[in-house]
């Protein structure tokens, strides 16, 4: 998986009034898990904008002024509720040996024939959570429409690999083709037009039949 450098500094406050400071001048307060203890940095807001404003996944190695390097992937992150300006990200270290559960996103490849006939195509998820060792983190999932048909859909049991775990059911629906309802409007509208052509069809038959089977009048 791509990996971003963002440039951090420890932190040696981590109360409300130092971290309003660092928000003001531009930068972003962070903690990363998984070690030993809490590690508190920050970094400018700027560093994050690959990270967070993205499709994509990431994992990231957070350089420190010391020298230290840590790699972690972003676990949470909070958003100023009117501004949208990133508040607070955390992350989790990643350690070779010691599985990470992450979201990857899904890629949609070629072109569905079941769209092409008048169906509707469903990206039911967009991102699949899976467990994997850092090594193993694939950047997407590549999946190929080009075989659905409208009725057709593809399951997580079919992305399934050795190299990671999927944490979704088998039979969770990734993508589908269905009928659009104005195809199923125009199959009903067909339907009662036959139906009514039918009807109208014996309605005038039925006379004659009866006309065919009527004895001759008497002369006598």
């Amino acid at each position: 998986m791509k990996s971003i450098t963002i440039k951090g500094s420890e932190r040696e406050s981590v109360g409300k009034k130092a971290t309003k400071a660092l928000r003001n001048a531009g930068k972003v307060p962070c903690v990363i898990y998984g070690g030993d203890k809490p590690l508190h940095f920050s970094a400018d807001e700027i560093a994050f904008k690959n990270l967070v404003y993205t499709p994509n996944a990431h994992t990231v190695v957070v350089d420190f002024e010391g020298g230290e390097k840590i790699k972690a992937v972003m676990q949470d992150i909070q958003f100023h509720p009117v501004t949208d300006k990133i508040l607070h990200i955390d992350f989790y270290q990643l350690f070779k040996d010691k599985e990470v559960n992450m979201d990857i996103p899904v890629r949609l490849q070629g072109s569905s024939p079941g769209v092409r006939n008048g169906g509707r195509l469903l990206f039911r998820r967009r991102k699949l959570t899976i467990k994997a060792l850092p090594d193993n983190l694939p950047d997407f999932f590549d999946v190929d429409i080009s075989i659905l048909k409208i009725g057709d859909n593809i399951t997580v049991e079919t992305l399934k690999q050795d190299d990671f775990a999927i944490l979704h059911n088998d039979s969770s629906v990734v993508v589908q083709v269905k009928t659009a309802r104005a195809a199923i409007v125009v199959e009903e509208e067909e339907e009662e037009e036959l139906e009514e052509g039918e009807v109208a069809a014996e309605g005038a038959e039925a006379p004659a039949a009866e006309g065919a089977e009527a004895p001759a009048e008497s002369n006598e």
